[in-house]
């Protein structure tokens, strides 16, 4: 028959002493280009090098770029998604039936990337899921913020550069958090998740 140990005759384990591996020491297991082609190919884009996966809240949103039609804006566009710009910023102004805007980082729509874009109007129009540059009076203005239009707006075509259009998941842009602020402003809004070349997934 087995007797139970008082607890002053039980020993204690001791906490494992655990050292913490720098990230640069873990190992991280590399996609396969076979699960790579599988992830650009289910996007079903023209061209992944020229196509975005914009990661909102509700979902994941695909936007093809236009690069015959702003290749400047399409260059400095993949750019600062490839540095990360855009991860976290957020919908600093967004109008119902109007449009969503972004690409501030400091969330108020005052500030950029620091690098001003000179103007590629062209003939695309404004209408539900383009996707084109914000600037201020001068037409050359434009910089890292762009907008959503959540319908036809016509009055900006030839002012503004459009420079892409959502092909697929429009319904989680469409979900995006409302301002109810002087122009469109929002209080507690919405962030980008996350944006990615999809060439680069």
């Amino acid at each position: 028959m087995t007797e139970l140990l008082k607890n002053k005759d039980t020993v204690k384990l001791e906490t494992p002493k655990t050292q913490k591996l720098a990230e640069s020491e873990t190992k991280k297991l590399e996609k396969s280009s076979t699960r790579a082609k599988k992830d650009k190919a289910k996007y079903k884009v023209n061209n992944p090098e020229n196509a975005l996966l914009l990661k909102l809240k509700d979902g994941d949103v695909v936007i093809e770029m236009f690069d015959d039609d702003a290749p400047k804006h399409v260059e400095r566009i993949k750019e600062l998604v490839r540095q990360g710009f855009y991860n976290g910023l957020k919908f600093h102004r967004v109008i119902d039936g109007f449009m969503a805007q972004t690409g501030c980082p400091y969330g108020t729509g005052t500030g950029g990337s620091g690098k001003k874009l000179k103007a590629e109007f062209n003939r695309r129009p404004h209408k539900r899921g383009t996707v084109s540059m914000a600037r201020a009076f001068d037409p050359d203005s434009a910089d890292s913020q762009f907008f959503i239009c959540f319908s036809e707006a016509p009055w900006l075509n030839g002012q503004y550069t459009v420079w892409g259009e959502v092909t697929s998941g429009m319904e989680f842009v469409d979900m995006i958090k409302r301002g109810n602020g002087p122009n469109g402003m929002v209080s507690s809004p919405d962030e980008i998740v996350s944006i990615e070349v999809i060439a680069d997934l």
